[in-house]
């Protein structure tokens, strides 16, 4: 995939950089093709937005690219998409507040540590509370502001954000991922941090928000780590490649908090010795510890650190459950097909995708870039022993564009895109 430093260096005129580029693919048909494709998006990223017309009804939005093609039109997207990030949203940044379909998401920041040359890591950092006076999330909020200092990642931006409502529930809403997309890309844009290295942590209702919150948007995630808080009876199996946390005080006995958490650290045990090598986990009940552990579980942080999120695993495991999504890694479906209670377990091995298993889902799409295997060569997809899919898999700037504005991460970008209907 194109660097990444874009973000932080590019100029923010989109126009100043759209310039067509020159011919970059070898000498035929295809490659003609692809280059003359290439500057066509060039220079349609080069209107202004309010009168493009849409990308991916455009003619040359599903020519086939080749390899080189594809890697400078995933530049010219994301160069575009964060150069018009920069001119619409410098003043939600640096107000610290975010505000979408009337939900306001308010956030501190605090910085630590040198920033690396790949920049730095980004911790979300979810305060507890619940259903009361907003005084008392308030001031809930504030201690997870000060926990920056206590738990000190390295090299990292923490952001702590303040709850849209004031709920038990309230970091469950489906309101939350939209907003913490747009806090992630704003990141990205305006401070540099590495998108592969975005982790999330909470205390007590905060705790019990990335119980919800991780698996659901596993993706997102290169960790996660849960402090005091109550799972509510939470699938863990999509979180098989994001490190996972979990803490606890012994002495933490309301809503059966230490012997919930002793039984999800048995479950995650058994998902990891049940798939060799994935599920990363640190899970500990503290012996005589209150609901307060006086940061006995800041050792989650350098065990965190210690993973970065893998763009494209060679295997995904995805459920869905109540709150839905649309997409998981390389895996996605169409709004019709997000259900709770949906299953696909995934593997990309060589050129072959095998899809292990497949509940509830009629049709799905499988995404594919040359990071993960050689789309100059046919790809096997199959399921149940039947070849669902033999056959190379273009790269086209539709594919581009669709999987990089679907939630503007960098670094989850697909050039080419399969429907197979098992």
């Amino acid at each position: 995939m194109p660097s990444l430093s874009a973000p932080s260096g590019m100029d923010p005129t989109p126009a100043a950089g759209m310039d067509a580029p020159p011919p970059t693919a070898e000498p035929g048909a295809d490659g003609t093709a692809s280059a003359d494709a290439l500057a066509q998006l060039a220079s349609h990223l080069e209107l202004d937005r309010p009168q493009r017309p849409e990308l991916a009804v455009q003619p040359f939005a599903t020519v086939p690219l080749t390899a080189g093609d594809a890697a400078m039109a995933r530049e010219l997207l994301w160069q575009e998409l964060a150069a018009h990030v920069r001119d619409t949203r410098a003043d939600e940044h640096a107000q610290n507040s975010i505000t979408l379909d009337g939900f306001t998401l308010r956030y501190e920041t605090v910085v630590l540590g040198d920033e690396p040359a790949t920049g730095r890591d980004l911790f979300i950092s979810m305060h507890g509370g619940g259903s009361g006076p907003a005084s008392s999330n308030d001031s809930q909020w504030r201690n997870q502001v000060s926990l920056a200092s206590g738990y000190a990642p390295e090299h990292a931006l923490w952001v702590a954000p303040r709850a849209p409502t004031d709920d038990w529930n309230m970091w469950f809403k489906d309101h939350i991922e939209p907003l913490f997309d747009r806090l992630i890309t704003n990141m990205i844009v305006f401070e540099g941090i590495d998108p592969d290295r975005v982790y999330l942590n909470g205390y007590s209702a905060g705790g019990d928000g990335v119980y919800g919150l991780a698996p659901r948007s596993a993706d997102r995630w290169a960790g996660a780590g849960m402090s005091a808080g109550h799972p509510n009876g939470v699938s863990l199996a999509n979180l098989r490649n994001v490190a996972f946390a979990l803490h606890v005080g012994g002495n933490d006995s309301a809503f059966e908090r230490n012997q919930v958490a002793q039984e999800y650290i048995e479950l995650h045990r058994a998902l990891q010795a049940a798939d060799p090598g994935a599920y990363p986990f640190q899970g500990m009940v503290h012996p005589g510890l209150p609901h307060w552990m006086d940061l006995a579980d800041a050792v989650s942080i350098p065990f965190l650190q210690d993973h970065t999120r893998p763009a494209a695993p060679e295997r995904v495991v995805w459920e869905q459950h109540e709150i839905v999504t649309t997409r998981m890694y390389w895996l996605a479906v169409d709004g019709v097909e997000a259900r709770d209670g949906t299953r696909v377990v995934a593997r990309l091995e060589g050129q072959t995708v095998t899809i292990e298993e497949l509940e509830g889902i009629a049709a799905l799409r499988v995404r594919l870039d040359d990071s993960m295997l050689d789309l100059d060569l046919p790809v096997v997809i199959e399921h149940a022993g039947t070849v669902l899919f033999e056959d190379r898999v273009p790269r086209t700037a539709a594919a581009l564009a669709d999987t990089l504005y679907e939630r503007e991460d960098p670094a989850q970008v697909y050039s080419g895109e399969i429907l197979v209907q098992p």
